[in-house]
């Protein structure tokens, strides 16, 4: 509820939250069958006692417009209007329960709710502090004349031009030689999956991709009855050796990869690893999603060159963004990959937003032609290695004899392990409790139960320094219990 009881008010608090209930109900907000908050969250988003709660809702249980059981939960049954009607309302739970695209994993549910809580330290988010995010320069952007054309309307299917002429000149600095042509703008990355899933692939096909991986925390293929199938990691990157018969064994129609401070593991895939990908790949006749979103996040030296850039036989299909680096809040992000690919995709594109925003496609262009982005970087990656390193010592003063992990060389992310046996579950809900929110490595795979994603791009040091501490203490002592 985005709603809070007044504390100075004479109004009693259970009647103020009974008000505020039977209003949105008769909004249709909470339309009838719709499941309620459960009385332990609705007191913590409110912040009153839970007999607080239970007054309000036994009244309007009696006054017929809930119903409670013990195993369903409280639910609307009624509204004003309902009783006059002639027939019964529609039963938009149902409706949701129909909708063919997966919800959300329920601890990632929890964890977009719990983002804009206040007081929360958020240890796993994956994107920058607010911190790092140019502010002022984008402000001082907007102000400045240009002489890239600012428009309101429209942009073509494929995009801004002049946005992807800049692309295309950023690419070469990478190893990729590609035209304007062969690029489309997309509201970021995860765009751009979505549009591959429904625009290239067939119902049920089998994805190959790393395991653990970003990809199984969203549902964009296994909502069109596509199936993930992982591929086992070591300190290189993905398992080369592998692909051939699972390939083979799962008729798979691509593989996804993260290359470049791999997203959940923070793995950055060796020279050597990328050429034999590359090489199996061609002789099976493959195609590759490289999503290289933080791969300019590097902290001593660069990485190696994308897989697109060793790419003669046009098997990659490649993703970038600038959600990890300049801002998520533009929803800028690029495809590369062949004319007609690019056609297709931009075609189905215009069929579901009609094109990503044509202001931040504009600001995106600026940052990029007058040179601003790469001073951006360097600003980016000091900021971020500080930040990494702080975080490592943190870890071995307090996870010391309860963890192991890597040192990234770039990116966002520590992948944890525990070597101590705790239920995770409990181990998130009561972080939550504390006000320390966590991913947990199940999100990522199923096989990764005792792993945690720490991020050291979002918390404040200060932040960081008590919630690592505190997660510590919350471990120790369910290990003990």
């Amino acid at each position: 509820m985005d709603w809070k009881p007044d504390f100075s008010s004479e109004i009693p608090l259970y009647v103020q939250i009974k008000d505020s209930i039977k209003l949105k109900i008769s909004l249709g907000e909470w339309a009838v069958g719709t499941k309620i908050p459960s009385q332990r969250t609705l007191a913590d988003q409110l912040g009153v006692n839970r007999s607080t709660v239970v007054t309000a809702l036994s009244d309007l249980i009696a006054e017929g417009l809930l119903e409670g059981n013990t195993k369903g939960g409280t639910r609307v049954v009624s509204n004003a209007w309902n009783l006059l009607a002639a027939s019964p309302p529609p039963d938009w739970s149902s409706y949701v329960q129909a909708g063919t695209y997966y919800p959300n994993q329920p601890a990632i549910q929890q964890i977009n709710r719990a983002e804009f809580q206040e007081g929360i330290i958020r240890l796993g988010t994956g994107e920058l502090s607010p911190d790092l995010l140019p502010s002022a320069q984008m402000k001082k952007i907007f102000e400045e004349s240009s002489v890239n054309p600012f428009v309101l309307g429209y942009e073509e299917p494929k995009g801004n031009l002049y946005l992807r002429k800049q692309i295309a000149a950023y690419l070469q600095g990478i190893g990729i030689h590609t035209s304007s042509s062969a690029i489309l703008i997309v509201s970021g990355a995860l765009q751009a999956l979505q549009l591959i899933s429904i625009g290239l692939l067939q119902r049920g096909s089998s994805i190959l991709l790393e395991s653990p991986s970003y990809l199984y925390s969203v549902h964009v293929f296994q909502s069109s009855a596509m199936k993930l199938i992982g591929l086992p990691m070591d300190e290189e990157g993905v398992r080369t050796d592998h692909i051939s018969r699972y390939k083979k064994g799962h008729n798979a129609s691509l593989l996804y990869t993260i290359p470049s401070f791999h997203n959940p593991t923070g793995t950055l895939m060796t020279e050597a690893r990328r050429q034999d990908l590359m090489t199996i790949c061609a002789d099976e006749g493959l195609p590759i999603i490289e999503d290289d979103a933080y791969r300019e996040l590097w902290f001593d030296n660069p990485p190696p060159l994308p897989l697109k850039a060793r790419d003669p036989n046009a098997l990659v299909l490649y993703l970038g963004s600038l959600s990890k680096t300049l801002s998520p809040g533009l929803r800028i992000g690029w495809v590369v990959a062949p004319e007609p690919v690019i056609e297709r995709l931009a075609d189905i594109k215009m069929q579901n937003d009609y094109g990503s925003s044509s202001v931040s496609q504009w600001a995106a262009a600026e940052w990029l032609g007058r040179g601003l982005y790469q001073e951006h970087l360097v600003f980016v990656r000091k900021q971020l290695q500080i930040r990494r390193d702080h975080t490592v010592q943190l870890l071995q003063k307090h996870f010391k004899d309860i963890a192991e992990w890597s040192v990234p060389a770039g990116g966002f992310y520590i992948w944890l392990r525990l070597t101590l046996d705790i239920p995770m579950h409990m181990l998130f809900e009561r972080a939550c409790k504390e006000g320390i929110l966590l991913n947990p490595g199940s999100i990522y795979s199923r096989h990764t139960g005792n792993y945690l994603r720490i991020s050291y791009a979002y918390a404040k040091r200060e932040e960081l320094e008590i919630g690592l501490k505190q997660l510590a203490i919350l471990i120790k002592l369910l290990h003990r219990e």
